[in-house]
């Protein structure tokens, strides 16, 4: 007897579904020698469940219709427990609102697969109409934290205005990422804040914050670059002064934004930080990410800042929702030093790319700073040229 239209096209779905999932990702060698990219993203539009777009009921849906579509998956805050690496991802949905959904995987690299539920995540009495790209970290009060994006329509906008947004840092709390508490958001003395990050440990009893001030939904205005500032309280968190710690600069790949990217990685030297740095081009915005390293006691104080990006798009990568982006909120580090970090590309997709803490360290610290000017970086690559020809031609190589 023939398959019924309905039978085949879950059948042809249910596959596609089940083959990207157990699909396995391996390592692309070529490169920069910081780290290793894969060969296939971890998560994109093609690991959600059927479940969750379909109506499974034939007499429902006898076309097999998809009923509520999924865009994309994207920007996801990552976390190691119980032996498991969980992803919270962003998941837009066709009608372009966001919401979080857990993925979990026994290797970090492949296997991820998603929850049944999406995260319930309360509102506030000021309800959110959009959240998104939330940073997780584990607080050494006990909690592991979720600070997001929240997003609502900006009320003091013209009427014919439907674009113009207010942006500001929800807290949401958990002890097993199943049941959320959601905190009040936090303020600040900024109009809009975004890309707001909590370190993970108490400075002078008081929790701190990775901040970006700015003074619109989109442009930073006066905002200067990655902030920092210090709370007595979570529950009612209040930043009364921000300093910035780094600053955005003109003619480099932050001189239009920057923003903390996961919290930064505890090591020996200092805390090393991933960030985002956006400059615009003919082609429009072009997202990278770059890191530094603050000091180990006053982790507002930056010791080492290498110039030039860490990683930018490249191939497939450069193509999405919103083209030529990597950005990273997420990132893991296992107790043998091996960390994986996380990232989406041009909003649409998310992906590994491993390396250690050690490989990092020697990254942050031996890489040169950006001198600031054409003539100055020509010199710095004559040294590093004439250095090498020297070690060359003594025989040693």
């Amino acid at each position: 007897m023939e398959k019924s239209f309905f039978k085949q096209r879950y059948e042809a779905v249910h596959t596609e579904w089940k083959q990207t999932v157990e699909r396995k990702n391996e390592p692309v060698l070529e490169g920069n020698g910081i780290y290793e990219r894969y060969m296939f993203p971890v998560l994109t539009n093609k690991h959600i469940p059927p479940f969750w777009r379909y109506d499974l009921n034939p007499e429902r849906n006898p076309y097999f219709m998809e009923r509520i579509g999924v865009n994309c998956v994207f920007n996801p805050g990552a976390i190691f427990l119980n032996g498991k690496f969980f992803l919270v991802a962003r998941v837009e949905g066709t009608d372009r609102k966001s919401f979080f959904a857990i993925a979990e995987s026994d290797n970090g690299i492949d296997g991820f697969t998603f929850w049944d539920h999406p995260v319930v995540l309360p509102e506030t009495e000021e309800p959110d109409t959009n959240v998104y790209d939330m940073r997780l970290v584990k607080h050494e009060d006990g909690y592991i934290y979720g600070l997001f994006c929240t997003e609502r329509k900006d009320p003091n906008a013209l009427l014919s205005d439907l674009s113009s947004a207010v942006a500001q840092c929800g807290i949401a709390r958990t002890k097993d990422l199943k049941t959320w508490e959601r905190l009040p958001d936090l303020k600040s003395c900024s109009a809009q804040q975004r890309n707001v990050v909590l370190h993970p440990e108490f400075i002078d009893g008081k929790y701190a914050f990775y901040t970006r001030p700015q003074d619109g939904f989109i442009d930073t205005g006066s905002g200067g670059g990655i902030g920092w500032g210090l709370s007595a309280s979570i529950e009612e968190a209040i930043i009364e002064e921000e300093i910035i710690i780094d600053e955005r600069q003109y003619h480099t790949i932050k001189e239009v934004k920057n923003g903390q990217g996961p919290a930064p990685i505890k090591t020996t030297e200092g805390w090393l930080h991933i960030a985002h740095g956006v400059r615009n081009t003919a082609a429009g915005l072009r997202y990278v990410l770059y890191a530094f390293m603050t000091d180990l006691n006053e982790p507002w104080k930056p010791i080492y800042s290498p110039g030039g990006h860490l990683l930018a798009p490249e191939g497939e990568e450069r193509i999405g929702d919103v083209s030529n982006v990597v950005f990273s909120n997420g990132l893991v580090v296992q107790d043998n030093g091996d960390v994986f970090l996380y990232y989406a590309s041009s909003d649409t997709r998310c992906h590994v790319a491993t390396t250690t803490v050690n490989r990092l360290v020697d990254y942050v610290k031996h890489t040169p700073q950006d001198p600031l000017s054409s003539y100055a970086c020509m010199q710095q690559r004559i040294d590093l040229i004439d250095r090498n020809l020297e070690f060359l031609d003594s025989g040693r190589a």
